[in-house]
């Protein structure tokens, strides 16, 4: 009888032991879980490396219109966490959309982008953005292409769409190794620029590069539709622009920093 009590005592003392040590186990490995950052936030390591937002989820403080000190009335708004363009209605309204731009100019940056399209849409991240009266914002302004590369390509077959898919150098240099995930899913674009030199990449994945002022960048230019605007890519710095092509597109986590 004394023999079973001593075992069962000693069960008892290592399941418990057993039961703490997994308690302790749990607890260290739930302290060492990295933290999901949320939607238009910057991780502790983002904001060690210089990132700030440039869009913080609930107000579109910091952009304006093109060629304008205020915002349009209509188009533009923030629904759940997202910068929203509205598609364009029929007959359009008075001070509807149009393309904004940031209120502070940016010279050697990297920009990080999350866009999501919806069918149809056709859009741009446009950069080195000269304002001038009446001229058009990518008349003299690169544009990171954003497009339904698809819907786009069977709407007219016989249109070549290189140089006009998403991750494009629009109208002058195609991307190469990178692709875009289906229409209503999340992408994110980036864009770095260092004197002169840039890159585009999609889903982390590098696009293309160039090198404003190049020989080869001057032949596509003189090959292209930007060939009658002299100040073409030549504004450093310059502002950052979203583009409404009369298509609704969503954005979010909009982030920045200076190299």
């Amino acid at each position: 009888m004394k023999n079973h009590f001593f075992t069962l005592l000693i069960t008892a003392f290592v399941l418990a032991s057993c039961q703490s040590n997994q308690s302790s186990e749990t607890t260290a490995a739930d302290t060492n879980v990295p933290a999901v950052t949320p939607a238009n936030g910057l991780s502790e390591a983002e904001s060690l490396a210089g990132w700030r937002l440039l869009f913080d989820g609930s107000t579109m403080g910091g952009w304006r219109g093109y060629n304008r000190t205020d915002l349009p009335k209509l188009g533009w708004s923030v629904q759940n966490g997202e910068m929203v363009i509205a598609a364009t209605p029929n007959p359009k309204p008075d001070d509807f959309g149009g393309d904004i731009i940031t209120t502070e100019k940016f010279g050697n940056f990297e920009l990080s982008v999350d866009f999501l399209l919806s069918e149809m849409a056709n859009s741009g991240i446009f950069y080195f953005i000269l304002e001038e009266k009446d001229s058009a914002m990518w008349h003299n302004a690169p544009e990171f292409q954003l497009i339904d590369n698809d819907a786009w390509a069977k709407a007219d077959p016989s249109f070549n769409m290189d140089t006009h898919r998403t991750g494009d150098n629009y109208d002058m240099e195609a991307s190469a190794g990178c692709s875009m995930k289906p229409i209503g899913e999340w992408n994110t674009a980036r864009v770095v620029q260092n004197n002169g030199k840039v890159e585009h990449w999609l889903n982390g994945a590098k696009c293309l590069e160039y090198e404003v002022g190049s020989a080869k960048w001057k032949e596509q230019l003189a090959k292209s539709k930007f060939k009658g605007y002299p100040k073409y890519g030549l504004t450093n710095p310059g502002y950052i622009g979203l583009q409404d092509h009369e298509h609704e597109v969503r954005f979010r986590n909009i982030k920045i920093r200076n190299l």
